[in-house]
C-alpha cells in the first residue's frame, strides 16, 4: 500500500499538470518555445533555491557528495533540458493529440524500468489499469489515425528520457531531500537550455519579450514550481509506476477545462475520462479501496 501523503501530493501534481497544460496554451503564443521553456526553468530554479534558503536547508546542498551532484546533473540533463527541446520540436511536426498520446505512454516505460532497476512488482491491478489508461487516453484525445513520423519519434525520445529521469530521481530521493532534487533538475536543466539558446543565437530574443509575455512566463512558472515541488515530494514516498500513472488524470482535467472554455466534449471523450479514473483506481489498489468501502458500508448499516 502506498504512503497516503505521497499519493495526495502526486494527485496534486496531476491537478496542477492538467491546469498548467491548459494555461500554457495561452502563455506560449508568440514566444519561441525553447526560450519560453528556458525562462520558466530559470524562474523555478530561483524559486526553489529561495525555498531551500527560507527553510534553512542550504546545508543539504553543501553536504552533497560528488556522486549525488552527478545524479542531479543527470536529472537536469535527462529531465529538465533535452527532452523539453525534443518534445516541443516534435509538436511542431506532428498533431497535438498524437504527440500527447505518445507522451502519455510514459507510465508504461517507467513501469518496465522500475521493474528492472527499482524491483517494483507489477500487480494484476496495474496491468488491468494500464490497459484501461491506454484506451482511455486514445478515446480522450480523439485519435483517428495513428502512424509514426519524425515528430512522433522526437516526442517518443523525449518520453523515454523523462522515464529514465524518473528512475534516477526515485533512486536519488533515497538519500537527497526532495527540494534539492527538484532544484537540481531545474538548475542543471536551465544551464543546458541556456547553452542551447546561446549556440542557436536565440538568447537575444529575451530582450524583445513584452510585458504581457513576461507576465505569462511568471504565471506558468508558478504552476511549474507547484508541479515540481509536489512531484518530487510525492515521488519520494510513492512507487514510480503508481506516481506516473496518477499523472494521467491531468489529461481529464485539461479536457474538462477546455469544455468549460467552450470546447465541445463528445460521448467518446467522456468514456475516455471514465476509463482514466477507473484505470488509476486500479493501479493505486482496487482491492484496498473496495475493502475500505465495504467497511464504511458495514458501519453505516450497523447504525
Amino acid at each position: 500500500m502506498e504512503d497516503k501523503n505521497g499519493l495526495w501530493l502526486v494527485l496534486g501534481t496531476a491537478i496542477i499538470s492538467g491546469i498548467s497544460i491548459f494555461i500554457n496554451k495561452f502563455g506560449v503564443q508568440g514566444i519561441d518555445s525553447s526560450l519560453f521553456t528556458g525562462a520558466k526553468n530559470l524562474v523555478v530554479a530561483i524559486f526553489l533555491f529561495s525555498l531551500i534558503i527560507l527553510t534553512r536547508d542550504f546545508k543539504k546542498l553543501k553536504e552533497l557528495t560528488k556522486k549525488e551532484w552527478l545524479k542531479l546533473s543527470l536529472i537536469g540533463l535527462m529531465g529538465g533540458s533535452i527532452p523539453f527541446l525534443l518534445f516541443f520540436k516534435g509538436l511542431q511536426l506532428t498533431s497535438a493529440s498524437q504527440g500527447s498520446f505518445i507522451h502519455k505512454t510514459m507510465f508504461l516505460w517507467v513501469g518496465v524500468l522500475a521493474l528492472i532497476f527499482l524491483k517494483e512488482k507489477l500487480s494484476k491491478g496495474m496491468v488491468i489499469g494500464a490497459i484501461m489508461l491506454l484506451i482511455g487516453n486514445f478515446l480522450l484525445l480523439k485519435i483517428n489515425d495513428f502512424s509514426l513520423a519524425t515528430g512522433d519519434w522526437l516526442i517518443l525520445a523525449a518520453t523515454l528520457l523523462w522515464s529514465i529521469e524518473t528512475i534516477i530521481s526515485k533512486q536519488a530521493l533515497k538519500t537527497i531531500d526532495s527540494k534539492v532534487v527538484a532544484f537540481g533538475r531545474m538548475f542543471f536543466g536551465t544551464a543546458i537550455i541556456l547553452l542551447f539558446l546561446a549556440s542557436t543565437n536565440k538568447l537575444s530574443l529575451a530582450l524583445a519579450l513584452t510585458s504581457s509575455q513576461l507576465f505569462w512566463i511568471l504565471i506558468t512558472s508558478a504552476f511549474l514550481f507547484g508541479y515540481t515541488f509536489t512531484w518530487y515530494s510525492g515521488l519520494k514516498h510513492v512507487k514510480a509506476t503508481v506516481a506516473t500513472t496518477i499523472l494521467l488524470l491531468g489529461s481529464a482535467i485539461t479536457t474538462l477545462l477546455d469544455m468549460a472554455w467552450g470546447a465541445k466534449i463528445t460521448a467518446t471523450q467522456i468514456g475516455g475520462i471514465v476509463l482514466l479514473i477507473t484505470g488509476v483506481t486500479s493501479v493505486i489498489g482496487l482491492t484496498t479501496i473496495l475493502k475500505k468501502a465495504q467497511l464504511i458500508f458495514s458501519i453505516a448499516k450497523a447504525k
